[in-house]
């Protein structure tokens, strides 16, 4: 059982208009801050909410009130319920099948089958309580009425509950075993595609090969007075011819 009450905002109301209870006790036991119920005594937290009795709920007895009330340092303590409710176990082994759903247990097969193909015979023979046999004339469409059956929820056709069903695919999921995928290639990571880029001159032949044409070597430096004398004087024999 948890340590505060049910409604404990409630509960603190109630307390406080019906007892004589320190702020800090009233607070302890129900969770609150004690400017919280002290906000509750003048009125100005909870306003339109009901008290809670926590004596008719079974929350507190009268005695421990009254023990709280002469003492003020003693703090309240939750009443243990004497109400056991038994523990819910999990049904293990063939479950039993009405015999108003036991037409249905096809149906459910084939809804198991398709939805949910990790699931091994044994588990879909706990969920539907059926047998191995019917598990694969289902999955061979080698059963006697395949044209007529439909898919349809175990849980909703009541052979089963919504937790036994989670609790048996969660277990064939973690039995499977994974398959890695190949997406393809991928691009390159940011340090690579960020980092600086280096030039590193190369020379012509290492590009082009040494087939490629090598530049035209740069004529020597030549006299032009004195190409141009020699065209003066060819000018000047033309003239005396």
């Amino acid at each position: 059982m948890s340590n505060a009450p049910l409604m404990p905002k409630a509960t603190a109301i109630w307390l406080v208009e019906n007892t004589s209870l320190t702020f800090d006790q009233i607070a302890e036991f129900c969770k609150l801050h004690p400017l919280e119920v002290k906000g509750i005594a003048d009125g100005e937290v909870g306003a339109g909410i009901r008290g809670l009795d926590p004596i008719t709920s079974g929350q507190l007895t009268r005695e421990e009130i009254e023990r709280a009330e002469k003492k003020p340092s003693h703090p309240l303590k939750l009443a243990v319920s004497k109400v056991r409710l038994p523990e819910t176990k999990r049904h293990r082994g063939p479950r039993y099948t009405p015999l108003s759903r036991r037409q249905d247990r096809p149906n459910a097969i084939l809804w198991l089958v398709r939805n949910h193909p990790e699931l091994k015979d044994a588990q879909i023979m706990r969920l539907a309580g059926t047998t191995k046999n019917t598990i694969a004339a289902i999955r061979e469409r080698t059963h006697w009425n395949s044209a007529s059956l439909t898919p349809m929820d175990p849980v909703t056709l009541g052979l089963c509950s919504q937790i036994d069903l989670d609790f048996e695919v969660q277990r064939a999921a973690k039995e499977r075993p994974q398959l890695v995928q190949d997406h393809g290639p991928v691009l390159a990571p940011a340090e690579e595609t960020t980092q600086p880029y280096y030039y590193e001159p190369v020379s012509q032949e290492e590009v082009f090969g040494s087939s490629a044409a090598k530049p035209v070597e740069q004529e020597d430096d030549f006299d032009v007075e004195s190409v141009f004398g020699k065209l003066k004087d060819l000018k000047d024999l033309k003239t005396k011819e």
